[in-house]
């Protein structure tokens, strides 16, 4: 068996034809779906970029014990595994963030790794003595930050290098992964994990894919900040259009491997998986981006393909199965014939491709460390906030305490305390940090960031916009109990639990005692 993962980033499904995509033309996702077997219920688990990825490798969700953060020493990653079982793994990426303090052994997992430099604010080409009076003639002043370690001047010096399609990163990942293909086709047991950061923004797609959308003396504006969509300013359409190009781009890459594989009739031979690690609003439900809002399905509800040549029959069909981000994980170990026996809630999606029927779980939950828990059980959608968003009773638990892109600070360390009686962390002692609101991600995807703070429940066979909260206490508390579930299956720590207004801590099979203060929405 060999297998070919695929890994967008913030790919909207809903931009996609496959999944009734309108604005824009994706011929190749839409071949990629003739061959393979489209997921509509797929959903997020921990957010955002490596919590997620955190989870692909794990099989287990983090985002009720950890922020963003490297790999624990009681991670056990799905390529370690099957390295022992002689399974080659190679990564192939242009995502920055692998190389920050946050993320910094992610990649050492892989037999061997590729990366391409460029992306937003990869520190590739230097900023000194930037040319700052072009770049403002160049670019939107929403979009000009000239501060010293700025994302925004680091874009811009990278830019300067990236002119034609070949120079852009992504186009880049997809020649290797090409290349690597061509040299392995007639080995076995080997994944190769193709990442590449677009279509995250900056929406930064080839002149080709732009003049379609953006005219030459239009401002560069590419780059939405996580915040409010504000009606009618002309630069909404360019930030959508713009979106719309990169989104051309990703589909032709993705065309590229697809006629690479039809050639050496890899279907035959080869699983494959396409997915992203989350999506992304373009303005639904009155938002850009993603992290400071509650988890709308347009972040949290994302596209996945699945083909295994066993049931190459079910090609061009759908599934209406709950899957979420940690299936990956065991289904790469059934993939190679090995146990899939984790101790979490994942599940293997191969039953689902054999079963059209099949359904492997009533319910999943997800989302960012320190804000609302979220639950599906594919007909609702249940996001419970804490009454308090402020850092009372939060703990992160772990043994590498690095942020995104620093290390823990000195008064979080000197406020930590080792635990010992961690289920998540299988034995090992770990340390238990309070958060404070100067943590490095307090701000940008924690408590701090985040508004519209209310539990609510959406309808989504009645309301899949998620636009008319369901005001129905007796169903809010059934959605309660199964979160509560949910939460002793994925070995939620105590204070989990009490800021969410649970009464008490998990006791094995207690009932669940809801204590939270249901907002007048859902009262009625």
């Amino acid at each position: 068996m060999r297998v070919i993962l695929v890994v967008f980033d913030s790919l909207n499904r809903r931009a996609l034809e496959c999944y009734g995509g309108t604005e824009v033309s994706t011929p190749n996702f839409n071949r990629l779906a003739d061959k393979t077997v489209t997921f509509d219920n797929h959903y997020v688990g921990s957010l955002p970029c490596m919590p997620a990825r955190r989870d692909l490798h794990t099989g287990r969700l983090s985002f009720l014990h950890r922020s963003w953060g490297p790999l624990e020493p009681f991670d056990n990653s799905v390529f370690e595994t099957l390295r022992n079982q002689r399974v080659y793994s190679h990564l192939i990426t242009d995502h920055y963030h692998y190389f920050e303090d946050g993320a910094g052994n992610y990649h050492t997992r892989y037999d061997s790794y590729g990366f391409f430099r460029g992306q937003e604010g990869d520190k590739w080409v230097p900023t000194l003595d930037p040319p700052i009076e072009k770049w403002k003639a160049q670019y939107h002043e929403k979009q000009q930050n000239f501060e010293p370690g700025s994302l925004q001047l680091q874009n811009m010096a990278n830019r300067e290098k990236i002119l034609s399609e070949s120079d852009f990163s992504s186009t880049q990942c997809f020649s290797e992964a090409i290349d690597f293909v061509d040299a392995h086709a007639t080995s076995d047991n080997w994944i190769l994990q193709l990442e590449t950061f677009d279509p995250h923004e900056p929406f930064v797609a080839p002149a080709g894919y732009r003049s379609e959308y953006q005219l030459d003396e239009e401002p560069v504006f590419d780059w939405p900040h996580y915040d409010r969509y504000v009606d009618g300013l002309p630069e909404n359409r360019l930030l959508r259009d713009n979106y719309k190009a990169l989104l051309r781009h990703c589909d032709t890459q993705l065309g590229r491997l697809l006629d690479k594989m039809d050639l050496l009739k890899m279907w035959d031979d080869t699983m494959m998986i396409v997915t992203t690690d989350h999506g992304f609003l373009l303005g639904e439900h009155e938002w850009w981006a993603k992290n400071r809002m509650p988890c709308y399905d347009e972040v949290a509800r994302i596209p996945l393909f699945v083909h295994h040549p066993a049931h190459a029959g079910q090609a061009g069909t759908r599934r209406a199965a709950l899957t979420q981000t940690i299936d990956i994980m065991p289904t790469l170990l059934d993939g190679f014939d090995q146990p899939c026996d984790l101790g979490s809630t994942a599940q293997s999606l191969l039953p689902s491709l054999a079963d059209p029927k099949a359904k492997l779980r009533e319910t999943i939950i997800y989302g960012y460390f320190g804000g609302a828990v979220n639950l599906t059980d594919g007909r609702h959608t249940y996001m419970r906030y804490p009454e308090n968003m402020g850092a009372t009773n939060l703990n992160e638990y772990t043994l590498m305490p690095a942020h995104m892109l620093v290390p823990f600070s000195q008064n979080e360390l000197q406020a930590a305390s080792f635990c010992d009686d961690l289920a998540f962390s299988d034995g090992y002692p770990v340390l238990k940090i309070p958060v404070q609101e100067s943590s490095g991600w307090f701000n940008s995807h924690g408590p701090g960031a985040m508004e519209d703070c209310e539990s609510v429940i959406f309808d989504l066979a009645d309301d899949p916009e998620q636009k008319n909260p369901v005001r129905d206490a007796v169903l809010e508390a059934s959605l309660a109990g199964a979160m509560h579930d949910q939460m002793i299956l994925n070995k939620a720590p105590d204070e989990a639990f009490v800021r969410l207004g649970f009464s008490n801590a998990p006791t094995g099979d207690a009932p669940v005692q809801d204590t939270h203060q249901r907002p007048t929405e859902l009262n009625g």
